[in-house]
């Protein structure tokens, strides 16, 4: 009865509005007052919740995420995207993806990413020619690409909670961040035919250059995060700290966007979008002990087994699973409740874990362009000052575009753990 109380109250919070951090919380105080549980539970859970040194790395990447817009790096990115592809049909949209791409490889997060490119390229495509909603939906689904190709936050919960190694999570997310994205280029192309959008001119080959010339320290944030964790010279959190003081040098003294009078503002907005995701972390963590006092958790695994031991059928249950939280429940939320869970009955039917914590982000990332509570879409809504719904509508065969992935992913796995094993061995 009360496991009813607390899913109701839960479902109610969430459909009336109220932030899903506090409707985590107050269904799980609802729970903890009819048992008759002490209360300093919550209090000790959500701590253990966030006592874990890898979560250091969210702050550090938001931070190097804020110091990249603030400093003019994001811009600098679009324009190189732009150089290299705009002479193409779509090439606004194509670059947008590219940007995508390239800008998620260093904050790890695709609601940041689609507020900062979003910002620059929905308006800019919108001058260009291009139907705005189209605008708003490669960005929307662009963006999801970032918590795919390392760093990805949502990556290092699911290692905080399960012990699988972060780094060789962050390396299998390379290849099937790269195959998203390419895809997604695959589908701006061939609508942009379809429709008739418009391509830029060729820019001169020493324009280029020089554009390239000027992204070249944008683009060296990825390689020095990447081979300093593979090279064993930092670990992620590490590394989430030599990004930021990296976007700090870089914004300052060569993009010279950044001053010392904007930092205060920088930082506050950091501390606000961190602490909103590990009070997140902290009250998810606390109804996922409810979860498990209740053994909820080992409820969804006999069930899922009881239909089928076949790992290719529990994949494709999992991957239902997944796609329906994600399309209800924010990441993070999705990943502390559900995945250790759902990796214990994958590595049950023979699954590498690696392999499927990258299904798992993959799954809830395209949660986040899917309605009712796609984070990016009302993030892309607003810029593009348009209704949800015609959002939705136009991100339709981008969603069809990454399912197609999440399947190719899915079921060879090879695409995730090709480079993991082959740079840190099996």
């Amino acid at each position: 009865m009360e496991v009813i109380i607390l899913f109701s109250v839960f479902l109610i919070l969430l459909v009336v509005g109220m932030p899903i951090a506090f409707a985590l919380g107050m269904a799980s105080l609802s729970y903890l007052l009819l048992e008759g549980i002490s209360l300093t539970i919550v209090p000790q859970r959500m701590f253990a919740g966030i006592d874990t040194f890898v979560l250091l790395c969210i702050p550090g990447f938001v931070l190097a995420g804020n110091l990249m817009n603030v400093g003019n790096i994001t811009e600098h990115i679009v324009r190189f995207s732009n150089a290299l592809l705009g002479h193409i049909r779509g090439g606004l949209g194509l670059a947008n993806v590219a940007g995508s791409m390239i800008f998620g490889g260093i904050s790890g997060t695709a609601v940041a990413d689609s507020a900062s490119i979003g910002s620059v390229m929905i308006p800019g495509m919108a001058r260009s020619g291009y139907d705005k909603p189209f605008a708003a939906a490669v960005t929307a689904a662009s963006s999801t690409v970032g918590p795919i190709i390392p760093p990805s936050v949502p990556m290092i919960i699911a290692g905080s909670l399960s012990g699988i190694s972060v780094g060789r999570m962050f390396l299998a997310g390379a290849i099937p961040g790269l195959l998203m994205g390419v895809a997604m280029m695959v589908t701006v192309y061939i609508l942009a035919v379809r429709r008739g959008y418009p391509k830029e001119q060729r820019v001169p080959f020493m324009q280029l250059l020089r554009e390239a010339k000027t992204a070249f320290w944008a683009l060296l944030m990825t390689v020095i995060i990447l081979y300093g964790i593979i090279g064993g010279f930092f670990t992620p959190t590490e590394a989430s700290i030599v990004a930021c003081l990296y976007a700090l040098v870089v914004g300052m003294y060569v993009y010279k966007g950044l001053s010392w009078k904007k930092l205060p503002a920088i930082l506050s907005d950091t501390v606000l979008t961190s602490s909103a995701l590990l009070l997140m972390v902290g009250l998810a963590n606390l109804f996922g002990w409810i979860l498990t006092s209740e053994q909820i958790p080992q409820m969804i695994a006999t069930l899922i087994l009881s239909i089928s031991d076949n790992p290719l059928i529990v994949l494709l249950i999992l991957n239902l699973i997944l796609l329906f939280v994600g399309a209800f429940m924010e990441t993070i939320a999705a990943l502390i409740i559900l995945f250790p869970a759902l990796v214990g009955v994958a590595t049950g039917v023979g699954v590498d874990p690696v392999h499927f914590a990258v299904i798992a982000v993959l799954n809830l990332m395209i949660g986040l362009t899917t309605p009712p509570v796609g984070v990016c879409l009302f993030v892309v809504a607003g810029i593009g000052k348009l209704p949800m719904l015609t959002v939705a509508r136009a991100i339709v065969p981008f969603l069809l575009c990454n399912l197609a992935v999440l399947l190719l992913v899915t079921y060879v796995p090879a695409i995730s753990l090709w480079l993991p094993n082959l740079l840190m061995g099996e």
